[in-house]
């Protein structure tokens, strides 16, 4: 709302900066935007205009042995690996908050570089320590890998969810009688709980999307959904690329929601314990 004691210049930059909020958004929608009505074209190229309206691409998307085994493989590894980040992402968290000792921050810099370092030399890293272990093309190195760029995501969140944690209510359960990890489950779990969804969230995303480190150590048999595409982007260009990408942005858009009501509930628990 503005206030009627801002001066001409002052609401010139008013909306002028809603409009530029509204180009840039624009600018970076739109390409993906494009790609959804591809998906129901009826042609067999991805152009401009649609020669018709057709969910041929979804069908056969979903009747490709190929396509189905990728998204398999991806709700097989994804979820496991967002089981480990989660896991050891929320345990780092807790640690570092809790605990004062020296090299703090420069632990905290190792366990999100994952984060910071590129992702090509994650992967080849990941190959040169699995490749001599017979661990190349597997389950395994990819849950665990996948686990390790989803980790920084997790301590990230949950650490923020910690800087308004209210210490004195593990107090007082423990004044009550309660054991540390009754107190844990009662008491700290719940609070956190919004900080450790969203890094669950975000773990999740970072694995179903994953590519680069799914090309150094996964075989034909473990092609993921993101490697498929892009196999298929090299190989064959088909519209059928064009659905699964659509239903990729859905997928996303869906949880870009929960991760928005999830903050908003943390805004709320947060100003309920303090």
């Amino acid at each position: 709302m503005l206030s009627p004691y801002m001066s001409p210049v002052e609401r010139v930059w008013h909306y002028s900066h809603r409009v530029i909020c509204a180009l840039v958004l624009l600018f970076l929608v739109l390409p993906v935007l494009v790609i959804v009505p591809l998906s129901f074209n009826s042609g067999t190229f991805l152009v401009y205009p649609l020669q018709g309206f057709s969910l041929r691409w979804y069908e056969e998307f979903f009747m490709s042995a190929e396509w189905m085994r990728s998204l398999k493989n991806s709700l097989i590894i994804a979820p496991a690996a967002t089981a480990l980040a989660l896991g050891f992402g929320t345990l780092a968290a807790i640690g570092l908050n809790r605990g004062e000792f020296r090299g703090k921050a420069l632990v905290m810099s190792l366990l999100i570089s994952p984060m910071v370092v590129p992702v090509v030399i994650v992967g080849v890293a990941s190959y040169l320590f699995f490749a001599p272990l017979g661990l190349g093309n597997g389950y395994l190195s990819l849950i665990l890998m996948h686990a390790v760029l989803g980790v920084p995501f997790v301590i990230i969140t949950v650490s923020a969810t910690l800087q308004g944690f209210n210490h004195n209510l593990v107090r007082a359960a423990a004044s009550l009688g309660a054991s540390p990890l009754t107190a844990f489950r009662r008491v700290t779990l719940p609070l956190i709980a919004p900080g450790m969804i969203s890094g669950a969230l975000f773990a999740f995303a970072t694995s179903f999307d994953e590519v680069v480190v799914t090309l150094f150590l996964a075989g034909p048999e473990q092609a993921t959904l993101p490697r498929q595409m892009f196999s298929g982007i090299r190989e064959n260009l088909s519209p059928t690329i064009a659905a699964a990408a659509t239903l990729l942005i859905g997928f996303s858009t869906v949880l870009l929601l929960t991760l928005e009501w999830l903050r908003g509930r943390g805004e709320r628990l947060r100003t309920q314990s303090a």
